[in-house]
């Protein structure tokens, strides 16, 4: 018996990074990279990048909860990105590169905020969380050439030094929640 699929949006930086994260997580079945909560309808990459649509670089992140909980999907999500940085994430500077999460489902908020006090309380990060938690007003897909990107790009340069590490710290930090095949 399977169980009904749900999805959140997350913004960690650069959904290049985010994206390839996720694609290798067990009970994680689909992984776009796209827009999320701006002003303007189907944004392009340039667009975003001006910093003037109020869009965060996102990924959807559908999942069986089944194989998955949210709380570990956001605990993975905490682990692979600097939450204490306004509007960057290392080199990548500007509102769209800001850490969000974004939800659709009630029960996803909560999980969420508990989370984020926890967090806060416990100071995992030595320096106070600046992650937001919205609604999910909108989510635009980005376009084709950044689906899969770590994967189609292995040799890239920020690919090299910016993905792999996250990817290499989710595989050693995360390895019961890793895909047989990732």
């Amino acid at each position: 018996m399977s169980s009904i699929l749900q999805s959140i949006t997350l913004a960690g930086g650069c959904f290049w990074c985010t994206e390839a994260v996720f694609k290798r997580v067990r009970g994680v079945t689909e992984v776009q990279s796209g827009y999320a909560n701006g002003d303007v309808a189907d944004p392009s990459y340039e667009q975003v990048c001006s910093g003037h649509t109020g869009h965060a670089e996102a990924v959807r992140v559908t999942f069986d909860p089944a194989e998955i909980g949210l709380r570990d999907i956001l605990q993975i999500f905490f682990a692979t990105h600097d939450p204490t940085t306004p509007n960057r994430q290392g080199n990548d500077v500007g509102t769209q590169y800001r850490s969000g999460i974004y939800y659709s489902d009630p029960t996803h908020e909560r999980v969420a905020a508990q989370l984020l006090h926890q967090l806060q309380q416990e100071q995992a990060f030595g320096a106070p969380i600046v992650t937001e938690l919205q609604p999910l007003v909108n989510f635009w897909p980005a376009e084709r050439y950044h689906q899969d990107f770590y994967e189609r790009n292995p040799n890239q340069g920020y690919c090299n030094f910016v993905v792999a590490p996250k990817v290499s710290k989710f595989r050693k930090t995360f390895a019961r929640h890793l895909k047989p095949d990732a």
